[in-house]
């Protein structure tokens, strides 16, 4: 289950685009090249209108999550109807009880698209049932599991060994994690602040609400 060296550059262009890093390779280009992709990446120095910043964000948001347009607005219209937080928080923490972000979170996986390839492909339990949907929305108190018959598959051997969690950010509070059991609880709802993406997820609002 490795990732395509066709999607691996995609992604390295479009962290470059996005001043962000989407996985932990583009991080090292990004490191080497703090600049936006082509021929002009070093010299552009244009100053983005008010809607273009917009937009950006709402990309760079969008790019970590790994999902499509129609996916984000649905996400952001329940965000907009929730009676408690600001729309804004509220949509970041919508979109980190995916099963596929959490995956990724609790070191499962190394990226967002391995860890929603895992999902796909049947190898990720909740409570002992097997889930097939990246959008799933994992509760608090619910387990996220590797099925045992996959634990003996090779990228699931490098998880267990606590690889991907060199790489990635630190497990948030949100997740307790036994990574040598491929083992993981959403013990409550995740928090803004605690979820590690990069956005300023208030200019995604103004963009949605212009």
């Amino acid at each position: 289950m490795p990732t395509s060296p066709l999607r691996s550059r995609r992604t390295v262009k479009a962290s470059r685009a996005l001043g962000i890093a989407l996985t932990p390779k583009a991080q090292k280009y990004l490191d080497r090249r703090p600049y936006g992709p082509g021929q002009h990446g070093r010299t552009r120095r244009r100053t983005d209108s008010d809607y273009a910043v917009r937009l950006k964000e709402k990309q760079r948001l969008r790019a970590q999550y790994g999902i499509r347009e129609a996916q984000m607005l649905r996400y952001y219209e329940e965000a907009k109807r929730m009676h408690e937080g600001l729309t804004g928080e509220n949509l970041v923490e919508l979109l980190e009880s995916r099963l596929d972000a959490l995956v990724l979170r609790s070191g499962f996986a190394r990226t967002i698209a391995q860890a929603r390839q895992f999902v796909v492909h049947r190898h990720i339990l909740v409570n002992g049932k097997r889930v097939d949907r990246p959008s799933f929305r994992v509760k608090p108190g619910q387990m996220i599991h590797v099925h045992e018959r996959s634990e003996v598959f090779e990228p699931f051997q490098v998880a267990a060994a606590g690889t991907h969690q060199d790489a990635l950010p630190t497990v948030p509070g949100y997740l307790t994690v036994e990574i040598e059991k491929l083992q993981a609880t959403l013990s409550r709802k995740p928090k803004r602040e605690e979820v590690p993406v990069t956005c300023e997820e208030q200019l995604v609002v103004e963009f949605y609400a212009r």
